[in-house]
């Protein structure tokens, strides 16, 4: 909803006009389709870019812009305005059709599929080239979102160039468009629309209050898209995800929503874990693309996992498998995670809480893996500085590696090889 718009703006209904449902019922919703609107949003936008440039242009606090938020039409799969009306009897524009010629064998599956019902029509009007229905509609909703935002973006960066991207509310099983998510937004199925209509946009970006997170993330690391989560429960497997998505996902970051709002955050999960983040951020960023950071989100359903570091394989499991701890009698287990970092052919950091690893040579696996070294420290001044040294019991004489789940720390080890 346009909810934010000046007073002057929804007073003059006939200079911004506004969208209007299946039924023809006006929402407070301003339509894409106006390019007063259009003209509005981007004088608004250059002003702030300015402002910013001017504000923060030395000390770029400010790293990144999120244009709109959770964009979509709602109540309707489509605007039905005038305006609106006038677009969809129109021929699906020619920038758009081309970018399917060339994209054919890479679109995701879930759009190609729609295009596919059709034979591949590559000339006529939205129904003709992709059918009627809810389908259609989003996508010419998605379409004339995507290029709405990508004028306001090239405004923008004109003037300062930071990075831009735009955030969805997901799309929920069952729920048609517009009925149960703002409809035509950014989302995994409509990546292709946004892409060939918004080239300027540098990321899409998920907000995800629901629990399969694995799922969305995968969705959104194809074809390339980076990862950042702008929105998200800010509940108690908050710590787990954020080292999870970052480790396994690459991802920019994990932005619990009303995080401000925490009280005494260093001592709760979250704030533990963004602390041991900051720590290893040169870590990360040194070894980020080359297969040697990788992240578990681990559980009572989902035990374990098998991860791969050069010739080693990596076996972490929940620490609660170990049945050390009082809770791991429980029916539910508190969610644990974790990220590692290979630095080197035989060493690692360990970053996180509740996990337990043991190691194979997948090169030679007549070896037996020990651990030569395993260190419990902190980086202070990027310099690592050891707390203590855990090659006892710690490690279970030798036998793994492992963080509690109420420990939340960083350990570096090193391995070796022996018959």
């Amino acid at each position: 909803m346009s909810s934010h718009i000046p007073s002057w703006v929804k007073l003059d209904q006939e200079r911004f006009p506004r969208a209007k449902d299946d039924k023809g019922k006006t929402q407070e919703i301003l339509t894409p389709f106006s390019d007063h609107n259009l003209q509005a949003d981007l004088k608004a936008f250059q002003a702030l870019m300015k402002h910013i440039k001017e504000f923060d242009g030395n000390e770029h606090s400010i790293i990144m812009i999120q244009v709109e938020n959770e964009i979509g039409m709602i109540l309707s799969a489509r605007d039905y305005s005038e305006l609106a009306n006038e677009r969809f009897n129109e021929n699906v524009p020619t920038d758009f059709i081309e970018y399917l010629k060339k994209n054919k064998e890479n679109l995701v599956p879930e759009f190609k599929e729609v295009w596919e019902r059709k034979g591949y029509k590559r000339s006529g009007t939205w129904k003709e080239i992709f059918g009627e229905g809810f389908n259609t509609d989003e996508i010419f909703m998605a379409w004339y979102y995507a290029k709405f935002t990508n004028t306001i973006i090239e405004a923008g960066k004109a003037i300062y160039p930071l990075p831009m991207y735009v955030n969805a509310a997901l799309n929920r099983p069952g729920r048609l468009p517009g009925e149960g998510y703002p409809s035509g937004g950014p989302l995994p199925h409509l990546m292709d629309i946004w892409k060939a209509g918004a080239p300027s946009i540098d990321f899409l970006a998920p907000d995800i209050y629901v629990p399969n997170i694995k799922h969305w993330c995968d969705l959104y690391t194809r074809q390339g898209n980076i990862l950042f989560i702008p929105e998200a429960g800010n509940g108690p497997l908050a710590a787990a995800k954020t080292l999870f998505t970052i480790g396994h996902y690459n991802s920019l970051g994990y932005s619990p929503f009303s995080i401000e709002s925490t009280s005494d955050p260093e001592n709760k999960p979250l704030g533990k874990v963004y602390n041991l983040i900051k720590q290893i951020t040169p870590l990360i960023t040194a070894n980020k693309g080359q297969y040697k950071i990788d992240g578990v989100l681990l559980d009572k359903e989902m035990q374990e996992s098998v991860l791969q570091f050069g010739d080693y394989e990596f076996t972490v499991k929940h620490s609660y498998t170990l049945g050390y701890e009082a809770n791991s009698k429980n029916d539910q287990w508190e969610t644990a995670g974790a990220l590692i970092i290979q630095t080197g052919d035989n060493e690692f950091y360990l970053v996180g809480s509740g996990v337990v690893i043991t190691f194979k040579n997948l090169k030679n696996p007549d070896l037996i893996v020990g651990i030569l070294k395993d260190e419990e420290g902190k980086f202070e001044n990027n310099t690592w500085k050891v707390i203590r040294y855990l090659n006892g019991d710690q490690i279970h004489q030798g036998r793994h590696i492992r963080i509690f789940l109420d420990d939340y720390s960083i350990q570096r080890f090193e391995l070796y090889n022996y018959e």
